[in-house]
């Protein structure tokens, strides 16, 4: 494997500097995970890590896994296999398009094999999987949400130079959050982990956090931030892009991390915090969130 892709040394804590937090008494700070990599970044590659390491183990030939049209975890698993040479397949939920979107055209470019589902066919993983399995192919979840996943997340803890009284995820499936939440409690920290699901109905993330840190109580999922369920957007949320990136320099995706940005500024306005509490944002990458023709073009009408 190459030793590059296992270092995270690009991933620092930076400091938000923004008058809200100011005005509040609070300090905030972003572990800046989108910088692992440029395809295999923030909490995607965190969940691959493991991942990777079983397949190497397995003894296979090649890697099989599941996403979306513009799923982060395909390309970066995409991107991974070429730098390693591996063989990969990934099943993608939906009809193939007349035209692939950016995501797939790089999937394709680093040799990923596409194989399209229906909706109702992406529904019965296990029969997609099957003739790869036969095929001596070692099948990775969706998102690289298991107990592998779990276990890379939670080791970003160990790279931490600070104390924080907060930590803010987004949250898809609950694979990062819970990684966090049960490495907060293996060290015995007194650090809070705050969820934002960013999709409706969210509260399964308690169970998904509860499957890896059964007794944990040193966390809250937010489920009010998801402007209207997964890759739903509001106009609000492209304007605090747009003043995020403009304020700080900090690029932010409309799917999971300007979620979570937004969700904390608002409750640091609510007085959610105490003064003087220091508050850590996971920036977990997936900036290719922003290359759908759909939502730069709701960036571009924010910026105007």
């Amino acid at each position: 494997m190459n030793n590059s892709i296992l270092s995270t040394n690009r991933s620092i804590e930076q400091k938000v500097n923004l008058l809200e937090f100011e005005e509040r008494g609070v300090k905030v700070y972003v572990k800046r995970d989108d910088r692992i990599h440029p395809f295999i970044s923030g909490n995607k590659w965190r969940k691959l890590k493991y991942n990777y390491a079983s397949f190497l183990n397995s003894g296979c030939k090649g890697i099989v896994t599941f996403g979306g049209a513009y799923s982060n975890h395909i390309i970066a698993t995409a991107a991974f296999c070429a730098e390693n040479k591996i063989k990969c397949v990934g099943i993608i939920r939906g009809e193939e398009p007349k035209v692939l979107n950016p995501v797939l055209i790089l999937a394709k470019l680093w040799g990923m094999e596409l194989q399209f589902a229906s909706w109702n066919e992406y529904g019965q993983k296990d029969l997609l999987v099957e003739p790869w399995l036969n095929q001596g192919y070692y099948s990775i979840p969706e998102g690289g949400d298991n107990n592998d996943g779990s276990r890379g997340c939670s080791e970003l803890l160990d790279e931490l130079t600070l104390e924080y009284d907060h930590i803010f995820c987004a949250s898809g499936t609950g694979c990062t959050i819970a990684g966090i939440v049960k490495g907060v409690n293996l060290l015995k920290l007194k650090t809070h982990c705050h969820s934002i699901p960013v999709l409706k109905q969210g509260e399964f993330i308690s169970d998904r956090i509860h499957e890896e840190a059964p007794t944990a109580k040193n966390f809250t999922v937010h489920t009010t931030f998801h402007c209207g369920g997964y890759a739903k957007t509001t106009p609000e949320l492209f304007r605090f892009i747009n003043y995020l990136a403009k304020e700080t320099g900090i690029l932010t995706d409309p799917i999971y991390t300007a979620k979570v940005f937004y969700a904390l500024i608002d409750l640091v306005k609510d007085g959610y915090f105490n003064k003087g509490e220091t508050i850590l944002v996971i920036h977990t990458g997936g900036l290719t969130g922003l290359l759908s023709e759909k939502m730069l073009s709701a960036v571009q009408n924010s910026i105007k």
